[in-house]
């Protein structure tokens, strides 16, 4: 097993883990991820649920803030929570030291553009590398895995899921970036990663992908009314609007008085566990 448990703590039952490895997706990164294994682990494998954090987030922030075990344990699902882009001295940051980009704020892409096109393969870290590790060295139930994430890693969520729905039996997000085309978030990001041509964003952009065809899936998202990027960087209309377009079933609560913060994901994360448990 090419993984190593750096940290482990006894939680509802089960096991905190947080593990070390080195991936080749990433350009022979030395990366962290939290692996929460509930009890009914011990008796055999259990379905996962892969959580994606946000911007300036590291794979502890969701272990830490969101409450989730207590959930993951009543039913019986383990969580993966990785970093949120590749580390090292050798991966670029973003020039000017923003934090919207680079370290941080991956955008679970695969980059085409130098220089970060080596280290910035976040997509397939996540979709190929991380399952390949994880799941057969501790039992997880890869024809029962789900997909879930907040803010950047609601869009990574969402953008996986549509675009493998062979390996997701569902998708669901706290406030995402639904289309990071058409938003400046979504702008920086993609402009840099994958180049000025935006035929190419398209790939990354949950409303493109609904219209374009994309098989469907059970898919839940909330947002809160109060959250500060709501208008500018959010835009939960447009997901909306490309549902409907292309009949495509979805669960949009609007939670009043919610922000962007863990005490939004907190309040309503048990739901998700059990809408991708159910």
């Amino acid at each position: 097993m090419n993984v190593d448990i750096v940290a482990e703590n006894r939680c509802f039952g089960g096991r905190q883990l947080r593990l070390q490895h080195r991936s080749d997706t990433l350009g022979d990164c030395e990366m962290h991820c939290g692996l929460y294994l509930p009890p009914q682990a011990e008796d055999g494998p259990v379905p996962v649920l892969y959580w994606l954090s946000g911007l300036t987030c590291s794979d502890e922030n969701f272990v830490q803030k969101a409450g989730a075990q207590r959930y993951a344990a009543e039913h019986g699902v383990a969580l993966v929570a990785p970093d949120t882009s590749p580390r090292g001295d050798a991966v670029p940051d973003d020039p000017e030291g923003a934090w919207d980009f680079g370290l941080g704020a991956g955008f679970y892409v695969n980059a085409t553009r130098a220089p970060w096109d080596r280290h910035y393969r976040m997509y397939d870290y996540i979709v190929e590398e991380l399952p390949a590790l994880l799941e057969p060295a501790f039992g997880l139930d890869g024809t029962r895995r789900a997909i879930f994430g907040h803010s950047m890693g609601g869009h990574g969520a969402l953008v996986i899921a549509l675009r493998n729905p062979d390996r997701y039996r569902s998708v669901s997000a706290f406030a995402p970036i639904v289309a990071p085309s058409q938003v400046p978030w979504g702008h920086k990001a993609l402009g840099h990663y994958l180049g000025g041509n935006r035929q190419a964003w398209a790939d990354w952009d949950s409303c493109e992908l609904i219209r374009a065809g994309a098989r469907q899936l059970p898919l839940l998202v909330d947002q809160g009314e109060s959250d500060n990027f709501l208008v500018e960087q959010l835009r939960p209309e447009l997901l909306e609007q490309a549902c409907a377009e292309a009949d495509y079933p979805l669960t949009l609560r609007r939670q009043p008085g919610y922000d962007h913060s863990y005490f939004f994901i907190a309040s309503f994360i048990g739901e998700h566990i059990a809408f991708h448990a159910g």
